[in-house]
């Protein structure tokens, strides 16, 4: 261990107590609990095979659990760990970050995880921030308070997922959200309650999941022990208010356990049926589409996550979710993480995504103020989110992540590179209802594949308004099977007036041009039928004649096909060499002309 400003202490050997409640506010009484006895073995009765449930299997090995006779439970060593820090220091004598991390360890141990799949500078981190960062007050209420309640809200873990289980068949009629693995080209919804994601954050802080299969298959990490080392490796202040703010909601849930919803879907664009390394749409649906181009409302200050029109909001993600969250990272995607740390949970069961792939998150609840920006990102205080709900009891906050490609500069500008961006915002931006939700009979464009029951994907199509799809593409639809999910009596939060609240996507060190960026989201979200795109520049000097531009375009009634074959005439320009304006300057001459003039 790294020496710290505390005295160090001997680690010692957990103990055991048979008098705490479980509740993570320790305040409720036992019986009260979802988990109590009389409960569990009523479900039990009702359910009695959940072993065989295929959700359920295929998330089992990535959870720490064991399961027998249809019942969840955590190993007896590790059970016997978790009451007695359930029940404070004066039991478990976990009383720093050094013991703290020597309790990690035996109950990884106890699960016959290894050491060596954790980050090596781990037990340093811990020690560093609980024993050195934190003040004696701060630290002690921890240990007094939150570890003990956290412990509890671990224990209730086992029964947590098995009432999951038990209601994830009657969400929604006809549609499975049970926590699953959710595969890249398997579209699907998970629901899972506030308590529940909680419980497996508290996991994660506890370093508990299994990690040895996670790679093989595309999973994101989950544990925490690399958010602490990297604390401990390169210290700075931004990484340690990323884990203030972790700690932050930590504190809050402990003292007030949220009773919402959070749903994690991942969209899927389907395949062109004789490539199936292209997505569809092609290059003829966008060059061809007559569709009006939807308002465009530039904000040259703000953030997205505190706008106010009820917008989808865009993570500019990495394929795999979260991104460094987990660990380094602190630009946009890890930023939201931190404030909605409820979004990490997604990163359990969402693998990386595929070019035609996007995953919408609904009700993450925001926890954290901030300031700053990467290197001068900062902790602000607590923020009290006012959102309102819907019939899912979700947080009526949108989040949709999408990763845009990372290469060279020039790349962006091919035919090819401009069609995967489009197709990936249009995956974002299609409305859910469209999917799963509400279905509207009239529309006559291209829909999100779902997955029915027996694992397949399908389209649906429709034919009233819009552009119409080219013969071939029509075609290929026909052969589909209309596939129809109706969720009656809701109401639902995806309505046709939600916007798109977006900004510099796949700029920055992803090489993306950013007026191009711009259209390309303008032309996804128009396609999508969303109403309006509320575009926050961040001050990129390059997008200072964005609205100008824009209102130039829609006074002339341009169409989606319209702008979309402008860009690829001037992206054609750019690959070879034939001009070396922006694409505003090089549409509107006159705005080089007045650049020139100042």
């Amino acid at each position: 261990f790294k020496q710290t400003g505390s005295p160090r202490r001997r680690p010692h050997s957990l103990t055991f107590s048979q008098t705490s409640s479980f509740s993570p506010s320790g305040g409720r009484n036992l019986s009260q609990k979802r988990f109590a006895y009389s409960f569990q073995h009523q479900a039990r009765t009702e359910h009695p095979k959940m072993e065989n449930r295929d959700d359920l299997n295929s998330i089992l090995p990535y959870l720490p659990l064991l399961i027998r006779s249809s019942s969840l439970y955590w190993p007896p060593r590790v059970m016997e760990a978790l009451k007695a820090m359930s029940e404070g220091p004066s039991h478990s004598r976990v009383d720093s970050g050094e013991v703290l991390w020597q309790a990690i360890s035996d109950m990884r141990q106890s699960l016959s995880l290894s050491a060596r799949l954790l980050s090596p500078s781990a037990p340093q981190g811990y020690a560093l921030l609980f024993d050195e960062l934190i003040h004696g007050r701060e630290s002690k209420r921890w240990f007094d308070e939150i570890i003990p309640a956290l412990a509890r809200l671990l224990l209730q873990l086992p029964s947590l997922l098995e009432m999951h289980f038990q209601k994830a068949d009657d969400v929604v009629s006809g549609v499975k959200t049970g926590l699953r693995l959710l595969a890249p080209q398997q579209a699907g919804v998970v629901f899972l309650s506030q308590e529940l994601i909680g419980a497996l954050l508290a996991c994660g802080f506890f370093c508990l999941f299994p990690v040895s299969n996670r790679g093989a298959k595309d999973l994101s990490v989950i544990n925490f022990d690399n958010l602490f080392a990297s604390l401990y490796e390169s210290y700075s202040e931004s990484h340690e208010s990323k884990i203030r703010c972790i700690m932050h909601y930590f504190e809050r849930v402990c003292s007030c356990m949220p009773t919402g919803t959070v749903s994690f879907e991942r969209k899927i664009l389907p395949a062109e049926y004789h490539n199936s390394s292209t997505t569809a749409p092609d290059a003829d649906f966008w060059s061809k589409s007559d569709i009006s181009l939807c308002a465009f409302k530039v904000c040259s200050s703000g953030l997205i996550e505190d706008q106010s029109d009820n917008a989808l909001e865009v993570d500019f993600a990495n394929k795999y979710l979260g991104g460094g969250s987990l660990n380094r990272g602190c630009v946009q995607e890890e930023i939201r993480f931190m404030i909605n740390p409820e979004l990490i949970a997604g990163m359990l069961f969402l693998p990386r995504m595929d070019d035609n792939e996007a995953i919408e998150i609904v009700g993450a609840e925001r926890f954290s103020c901030y300031t700053g920006y990467a290197s001068s990102f900062r902790f602000a205080g607590d923020y009290i989110d006012k959102k309102t709900v819907d019939a899912f009891k979700r947080r009526r906050t949108r989040i949709v992540a999408i990763d845009a490609l990372c290469a060279p500069k020039m790349k962006h500008f091919k035919d090819v590179c401009l069609l995967r961006e489009i197709n990936k915002a249009l995956c974002g931006f299609l409305i859910q209802s469209k999917t799963w939700q509400h279905q509207n009979k009239g529309d006559n464009d291209i829909q999100l594949a779902s997955n029915d029951d027996s694992g397949l994907l399908h389209t649906e199509t429709s034919t009233s308004h819009g552009a119409a799809l080219d013969d071939a593409e029509t075609n290929r639809q026909k052969q589909d099977s209309n596939f129809v999910r109706d969720v009656e009596g809701s109401d639902c939060m995806d309505h046709e007036d939600v916007g798109v609240a977006t900004g510099n996507w796949g700029c920055g060190v992803f090489g993306g041009d950013p007026e191009l960026k711009a259209m390309i989201q303008w032309l996804a979200a128009s396609r999508a039928r969303r109403p309006f795109i509320s575009y926050y520049t961040f001050g990129a000097q390059a997008l200072e004649n964005l609205d100008q531009v824009t209102k130039w375009i829609l006074s002339h009634d341009w169409t989606v096909g319209d702008l979309w074959n402008m860009m690829l005439e001037y992206s054609a320009q750019r690959l070879y060499k034939q001009t070396h304006l922006g694409f505003f300057s090089w549409l509107l001459p006159s705005l080089s002309t007045n650049n020139e003039a100042i």
